[in-house]
């Protein structure tokens, strides 16, 4: 009797290919893998057509079946690993030539004994046909090999493997199109689901040996690292005289033996309940035995199928690896242990005609005494923009590899340009170490790999990476800009390989913060090594900036139509400014250059570069010009003005370069070269790092910017020496920036950055809001919360279960995915996402989940529409603010009714008349009242399909000719650090407030509500405990402002909407003239501005420009009296309740 009988009455077809498997088990090991994937294959298959509670995926071969959401959910953790493991198996005995032996089939056999068992234990059709309870896989019942017998080859089986694809994919569409054939299907569907039904009241008790496929999975691991752990020798190893072991015997689980026959490596494996971790000791005395009985100390791995440890106890404490390493890995590592083959880094010298500066061999014995004496593993390395840090990295990389430390290394950058530049220094400086673009080939063996963070990324998530690279392949990893922007984007890169990192940046070390030098294990501002630009710049290896500001009062402060002459404001109301016919009455400051492109402006900042900028050839032509537009329209106007204004030039002086453009690569290079034109370069982030041109003399910032890494690189575009390029002896001194953004000001007061986004994708947000909307909901729900209802709770459910669909979806093999697989199978059981009693507890543990919101899953595929997605997030968002009463709620509903009331005017439409007495209440105001989360819900699932009938038109770009007032002169652009002074406290306490507009109390100040005691202890408590304040200055600014909340806002301003409002009644109720309006609108901009008028303001400018003779030459005493109690109540608005307010 065979294993697999059971299975016959119910699945003849499947049983016949499992006693195929069964049959050459010990006869031929690699057919049986054949048929033992082939079996899987079938109940796949069988189960997608019989279960109607699973959805198939997008693609129909065996791995994505396997990783749908759906059938990971129906099949669970357990079922579902064993079933990859055949799967993974059985196309290796296909692909792979290495040997198989019954020891490679058996196990898997029994992998297939277990999967069959859940199969007939859940779907067979009668009691008397599912497994006995208890029974085991019996290996002595596996038929031993006919005579005779002919094993089949692999070109064998490969061409079998694609007739059973050509027989399954006919089969289905025969299915597709027959109706008698979809009849059937229907009726085996209902016939399956009422079995599947009493089949649910039998409790499981089979023995699924999960621990038995922990061991495979391990062995799986060894394979993709090119083992065989099958092979004679490799598993249960016996070793003598061990420390502690009866009798000095014990066995190791498994040794990685070399070609010499001396162990390079064993593993320790330890149950998954256990932290890998905790098998060190006990490894560790076996290495100590492998190594006095063969002469060589192995590397120490230990492993619990989730996590793995390695441990080169001889030079470095244990750290966690993605795997294992390759038998050249470890083999190399060996190598170097010997004496006399690493060479000791001080011994070599450095190559001068790589990297012959002082500050270079300086950073370069720095960055190797970190790797050598101190063991470190990180290293960052501080160069300014200009002083080589790339051939400084690649004089490390000769010097290293000169001392056999590496041999293989891997540079990272984030633009194309920045890795085809490294290439080539690469290819010219170690010729002898060939260098492979992988943005061009991947398929290439070389000693130095260049890339993006990107497209390496993609190499890991593609499944190339075990193959291709796996976590030993590099030696050393460096990193151009090394932020902490790059780990939070592209972290799985360094958690994957298991290398030294070098990290470059040339921000100043003051200003890299405190996230960076954690990431790289070293004390705030103490890089490795740092060499800065005003060090290069007094040692004459870089050139210092000149500051030349340009002032626009339109960049500077918008455009407003009262400020225009009367021609001018026939020509503004004539311009087409929207589709809609409005005119507005002001143009935002922030408008200029991204929509409105003003001539006069462009006109006056071009004629500053050509009369004040450093020229070349004699005076007689501009030198060298990069202009940094801020988007791609503004770049192109620059262009046109240019041409306009200078039509000699033919149209070859100034060129936009940017990414877009085909010829952006040909452009830089002709840019590149003294004589040839372009010899202005206008561009809109391309050309802001990595473009090395020493002829460039001139900046134009025509931007603002607000990143320090981002201002420093781009100031280094001009620092580079160029001898002689005035002429013989007359080498370039300096290079003027000409400041149009107000950048100068900003980074030499030292305000701090403003929190940027990290990138993070939209699936991921959703998911953080999800669990944080379970997290609310459970908290309601808790004794002493406000009270959730059913309706709430049912919710909660639904969200539940849609991000364990999003975990279950996650292919645990993938590399991303591989660290994370303990969390992984523990949150795609629905028991994980049950509310406990205790909502703290509760809340802690569903927060682990969120380490999952950035993986990839197979639940995430099919839903592409980005704009169905943006609305759950806002939806998501009222959702939580209505739980928490946050002050976000407001912006949310207003943008919901936006939504909705642009859906309205798409009344036509029939999916939208169908919805459209939903759409219309949410447009109005009275569905607001006392909102529900699952009415939310409901206007969530009704509208989401539809937005996207939403016309999203790009804002047009709009061309005017107003005089500017532009002004210009000399400025100085700090190199270090300044003192604090009371103006630069001000701005970096504007900066701090601006990246914490969203708090609230500062939404409370903004938008002018009441601030209570409270309110003012938790803005205390927030400056506080930032550490970026000197509490003496905040108390002296509070002072003088009578108070701590007049203080903040005077600096934070109300928000216009918020001072209109305050002032809507007084204009309302009295019918004001043009001049009176003028007047009111002044102080709306001043109250947007500073927060408060007092009404002795109203007597100065610019108040006084409109009214000489003060306030009461345009309105009456009553009518002054009522302005002040409106500006009064707005000023105590700051004044927390319950505090006397002084004079």
């Amino acid at each position: 009797m065979g294993n697999f009988d059971f299975v016959t009455a119910d699945w003849p077809e499947i049983a016949a290919e499992a006693a195929r498997a069964e049959f050459y088990a010990y006869g031929d090991p690699r057919s049986s893998l054949f048929y033992a994937r082939r079996t899987v294959e079938l109940t796949v298959t069988w189960l997608y057509r019989a279960d109607a509670s699973l959805r198939r995926p997008y693609k129909d071969d065996l791995s994505s079946l396997l990783h749908e959401p759906t059938f990971k959910r129906l099949v669970g953790d357990a079922v579902l690993t064993k079933m990859n493991l055949i799967r993974k198996r059985g196309n290796d005995a296909v692909h792979r030539t290495s040997k198989l032996a019954d020891r490679d089939s058996l196990p898997i056999l029994r992998e297939l004994f277990h999967t069959l068992t859940w199969l007939a234990t859940r779907y067979a059709t009668v009691p008397d046909r599912r497994p006995a309870p208890g029974r085991p896989f019996d290996a002595a019942s596996v038929p031993r090999p006919q005579p005779g017998l002919v094993a089949k080859t692999r070109a064998e089986l490969a061409k079998a493997l694609e007739e059973n694809a050509a027989k399954d994919a006919a089969l289905a569409a025969k299915e597709a199109e027959s109706d008698e054939l979809r009849a059937q299907i229907a009726a085996l569907q209902a016939e399956i689901a009422a079995a599947k039904t009493a089949n649910a009241t039998v409790v499981d008790t089979h023995d699924y040996r999960e621990d038995e496929t922990r061991d495979l999975f391990i062995d799986q691991l060894l394979r993709e690292a090119g083992w065989d752990p099958s092979a004679d020798g490799v598993t249960e190893v016996e070793v003598q005289g061990l420390e502690g072991a009866p009798n000095g015997i014990g066995r190791v689980d498994y040794v990685l033996w070399g070609d010499d026959g001396r162990p390079l490596g064993l593993v320790e494996a330890k149950r998954t309940t256990r932290d890998a971790r905790n098998g060190q000791r006990q490894a560790k005395l076996y290495a100590d035995a492998l190594e006095r009985q063969y002469g060589q100390r192995p590397v120490i791995f230990t492993s619990n199928g989730y996590e793995h440890w390695i441990w080169d106890d001889l030079a470095h404490p244990p750290r966690e690896v993605q795997g294992f390493y390759t038998r050249a890995e470890l083999a190399r590592l060996q190598q170097r242990r010997s004496p006399g083959v690493r060479k000791p880094l001080a011994s070599l010298a450095i190559d001068e005609q790589i990297a012959g500066r002082a500050y270079q061999q300086q950073a370069i014995r720095a960055v190797a005494e970190a790797f050598e004496h101190h063991h470190e593993r990180r290293a960052l390395v501080v160069m300014a923009t200009g002083a080589g840090k790339t051939r400084t990295v690649i004089g490390l990389v000769d010097l290293l590899t000169r001392a056999n430390h590496v041999k293989t290394v891997l540079f990272l950058a984030d633009r194309k340009a920045l890795v085809t530049q490294a290439a080539n220094a690469f290819k010219a400086h170690l010729p002898e170490s060939p260098t492979v673009n992988l943005l061009d080939r991947r398929d290439v063996d070389g000693r130095v790999y260049v890339s993006t963070y990107p497209t390496m990324l993609g190499i890991l998530d593609s499944g190339d990476a075990a193959r291709r690279f796996g976590p030993g392949f590099f030696d050393l990893i460096i990193i151009d800009e090394a932020h902490r922007s790059v780990y939070q984007k592209y972290g799985a890169i360094f958690d994957y390989f298991d290398a030294p990192i070098v990290g470059l940046t040339a921000t100043p070390k003051d200003e890299v913060d405190h996230n960076t030098y954690r990431l790289f294990h070293l004390e705030d501002g103490v890089p490795t090594f740092s060499y800065e630009l005003g060090t290069a710049i007094d040692e004459g290896y870089l050139v210092p900036p000149v500051a030349h500001r340009i002032e626009s009062k339109f960049v500077r402060s918008g455009i407003r139509y009262d400020d225009l002459t009367d021609a001018e404001k026939d020509d503004w109301d004539l311009t087409e400014w929207s589709e809609d016919g409005v005119i507005p009455d002001r143009i935002e400051a922030d408008a200029v250059n991204r929509w409105l492109f003003n001539e006069d402006t462009v006109d006056d900042v071009l004629a500053i570069l050509m009369t004040q900028g450093r020229r070349v050839a004699a005076g007689d032509r501009l030198g060298k010009t990069i202009v940094f537009a801020k988007n791609i329209d503004h770049a192109r106007y620059i262009q046109q003005r240019f041409d306009a204004s200078y039509p000699e030039y033919a149209g070859h002086f100034a060129q936009v370069i940017v990414s877009s453009d085909d010829r952006a690569q040909h452009l830089i290079e002709q840019f590149s070269q003294p004589e040839k034109a372009p010899h202005i370069a206008i561009s809109v982030d391309m050309l802001d790092t990595g473009v090395d041109v020493p002829d460039v003399v001139n900046l134009v910032f025509f931007k603002a910017v607000f990143s320090k890494s981002k201002y420093w690189q781009m100031i280094g575009r001009g620092t580079r020496l160029r001898p002689d390029l005035f002429g013989p002896g007359d080498d370039k001194q300096d290079f003027v920036v000409f400041d149009v953004g107000g950048n100068i000001e900003y980074f030499n007061g030292d305000v701090p950055e403003v929190a940027t986004s990290s990138g993070r994708s939209l699936h991921s947000r959703l998911f953080d809001a999800r669990l944080a909307l379970i997290t609310e909901i459970d908290r309601a729900t808790a004794p002493h919360g406000i009270g959730a209802t059913d309706a709430d709770r049912e919710l909660r459910a639904a969200l539940a279960e849609r991000l364990q669909g999003i975990v279950v979806g996650m292919n645990e093999h993938n590399v991303l995915v591989r660290p994370h697989r303990r969390l992984v199978e523990r949150f795609a059981s629905g028991e994980a996402w049950q509310a406990g009693a205790d909502p703290r507890a509760s809340a802690d543990a569903l927060a682990e989940a969120s380490a999952l919101a950035e993986l990839p899953s197979a639940a995430l595929v099919a839903d592409t529409d980005e704009r169905a997605k943006r609305f759950d997030l806002l939806v998501l968002r009222a959702q939580l603010a209505v739980l928490t009463a946050d002050g976000g709620f407001t912006n949310a509903r207003d943008r919901i009714r936006a939504i909705a009331a642009a859906l309205g005017e798409h009344r036509a439409i029939p999916a939208v008349a169908k919805h459209l007495d939903l759409i219309d209440a949410i447009a109005g105001e009275e569905w607001w009242q006392d909102v529900t989360l699952p009415l939310l819900e409901l206007a969530r699932i009704r509208l989401r399909e539809l937005v996207k009938l939403i016309e999203v038109t790009p804002r047009s770009p709009v061309y005017t000719d107003f005089d500017d007032v532009v002004r210009s002169g000399e400025g100085e652009i700090s190199i270090t650090t300044p003192g604090v002074d009371r103006d630069r406290f001000r701005a970096k306490l504007f900066a701090y407030l601006r990246a914490h507009q969203d708090h609230v109390v500062l939404r409370k100040l903004r938008t002018g509500r009441q601030l209570t005691a409270t309110d003012v202890a938790e803005l205390e408590r927030m400056l506080a405990e930032s550490g970026e304040f000197d509490t003496s200055e905040l108390a002296a600014g509070a002072e003088a402002a009578r108070g701590l909340g007049r203080f903040i806002r005077s600096i934070v301003g109300l928000e216009r909407s918020a001072a209109q409002e305050a002032l809507a009644d007084f204009v309302s109720e009295h019918r004001l003239g043009s001049r009176q309006i003028s007047f009111v609108d002044l102080i709306v901009n001043r109250l947007a501005q500073s927060g408060s008028v007092p009404i002795a303001a109203l007597y100065d400018p610019p108040f006084s420009d409109k009214a000489p003779g003060g306030p009461e030459e345009l309105f009456t005493e009553a009518e002054i009296v009522e302005l002040e109690a409106v500006l009064s109540s707005v000023d105590a608005a700051a004044e927390p309740v319950g505090e006397s307010r002084t004079a």
